[in-house]
C-alpha cells in the first residue's frame, strides 16, 4: 500500500483553545507525532500544520501524514481536501479524530460513513472531501450540563476531575486510531468499544 493514511485531528488553533474539549483531535494528533519522532510544521499547499512519519520501523511500515488544520473547526474540509489531493490519499485512509457529545465523556466509538450528528468540522470534511466514506474516531466528551449552550460547552476547558484521566484517555483515543492502520476497523471497534 503505496499511500499514505491521513490522520487529521480537528480542533482550533491559538492558545486560547489548546485545552478546549473542541480541540481533543489536536491533542491525539500530537501525540501520535510524538511517538513515531514527527514534528508539526506548516505545509506549503494547504492551511494546515503536519507531521510526516512511518508507523513502526522499516519501509513496509505505513506511511502516516498527521494533520492539524489551521483553518477553525467549522472550515477544517478545504485544506483537509488539499492535503488529500497533495498526497493522494484514497478517502478510506483519512481518518478524523474528534470530539462528540454524544457519547459519554472518555468513551470512543469508531466507525466509517455516516452523518456528521451536528458537528460543523465533519460537516465541512464531508463537504469537502465529496463523500463520507472515512474513518472516525469519536472522543466522548459527554453533554453539557445544566442548561449550558453546546457551543459554549467544547469551547471551554476540561474540568479538574476530567483532567486527572485526560492524559490516559488520549493515550487510548491514539492506540485506537493506530489501531485502524494496523488491524482495521472491524478489529479496533471490537478492542475499543468494549471500555
Amino acid at each position: 500500500m503505496s499511500e499514505p493514511w491521513l490522520v487529521v485531528g480537528l480542533g482550533n488553533p491559538g492558545t486560547e483553545y489548546a485545552k478546549n474539549r473542541h480541540n481533543v483531535g489536536f491533542m491525539v494528533a500530537d501525540l501520535i507525532a510524538g511517538r513515531i519522532g514527527a514534528r508539526f510544521g506548516r505545509h506549503r499547499k494547504a492551511m494546515a500544520q503536519v507531521a510526516e512519519g512511518r508507523l513502526g520501523v522499516g519501509d513496509e511500515a505505513p506511511r502516516l501524514v498527521l494533520a492539524k488544520p489551521m483553518s477553525y473547526m467549522n472550515l477544517s474540509g478545504g485544506p483537509v481536501a488539499a492535503l488529500k489531493q497533495f498526497y493522494k490519499v484514497p478517502l478510506e485512509q483519512i481518518i478524523a479524530v474528534y470530539d462528540e457529545l454524544d457519547i459519554p465523556y472518555g468513551q470512543l466509538r469508531l466507525k466509517q460513513s455516516g452523518g456528521e450528528g451536528g458537528h460543523n468540522g465533519l460537516r465541512s470534511l464531508s463537504k469537502s472531501l465529496g463523500g463520507k466514506d472515512y474513518l472516525r474516531v469519536r472522543f466522548g466528551i459527554g453533554r453539557p450540563p445544566g442548561r449550558q449552550d453546546p457551543a459554549d460547552y467544547v469551547l471551554s476547558d476540561f474540568s479538574a476531575a476530567e483532567r486527572k484521566e485526560l492524559d490516559f484517555l488520549i493515550d487510548r483515543a491514539a492506540d485506537a486510531t493506530e489501531s485502524l492502520i494496523r488491524r482495521g476497523l472491524e478489529w479496533s471497534q471490537n478492542a475499543y468499544h468494549a471500555a
